[in-house]
């Protein structure tokens, strides 16, 4: 399978999602959806395998239980391979890495890691270095410091998430049809494994930790 790029319709069609997410434009448009999105998407998917493993594409429906917004379609189509993220919108490109969920006792060993004076001030320097090249480094934050740590600490920043990972996002292009977004969405992955790495080694992956969930290893 050779990824042949995202199809034409691919931005007007979540586009015209955002502005009806209803299931009567679902319905209308879903083979828009299976041919221009999803099966790009795997192609995508399939030719990155070999370097970064199996891939899964996230289903477009979106889970309402115990949300207050109950529009049933997500906005975007997302994946992943090897816990890193990718995915594609009205709003072009996005590729992901880092933990975009961490349990309790994720939190627990990130900041202990970041507090060490061995293993802190390397995720300083990736952390300083991507956003140097234009990379977005995200995650859930304190509003506060965390309890019993120095006001004055040279990393309180970093010590204050519960989430962290770094995202670089391209508007809308001719390159999102052609093959050679996959070239970039590899690239930008390879980039992103030194901040995956420090956490993989640091934090780890906890038993009841699924996977599949996107953000483990993104």
């Amino acid at each position: 399978m050779t990824f042949p790029g995202f199809g034409e319709a691919v931005v007007d069609f979540y586009e015209g999602l955002e502005a009806d997410n209803s299931k009567a434009y679902w319905t209308d448009n879903k083979a828009v959806y299976e041919e221009q999105v999803r099966a790009p998407m795997l192609a995508l998917l399939a030719d990155l395998e070999s370097e970064f493993g199996s891939g899964k594409v996230f289903r477009p429906y979106r889970d309402v239980r115990f949300s207050a917004d109950k529009t049933p379609y997500k906005v975007q189509c997302g994946a992943t391979a090897g816990g890193r993220y990718v995915q594609v919108s009205a709003d072009g490109l996005m590729v992901a890495g880092g933990y975009y969920r961490m349990t309790s006792a994720q939190v627990a060993r990130y900041r202990a890691a970041v507090d060490d004076e061995r293993h802190g001030p390397r995720l300083v320097t990736i952390v300083d270095a991507l956003r140097a090249e234009g990379f977005t480094v995200n995650g859930e934050q304190l509003k506060s410091r965390p309890r019993g740590v120095d006001p004055d600490h040279p990393r309180l920043d970093l010590l204050r998430h519960k989430s962290l990972f770094a995202s670089y996002r391209w508007p809308p292009s001719e390159e999102l049809h052609t093959p050679a977004l996959a070239d970039r969405v590899a690239t930008t992955w390879r980039r992103l494994d030194p901040l995956g790495a420090w956490l993989d080694e640091h934090v780890g992956v906890d038993l009841d930790d699924s996977p599949d969930r996107p953000g483990r290893r993104r």
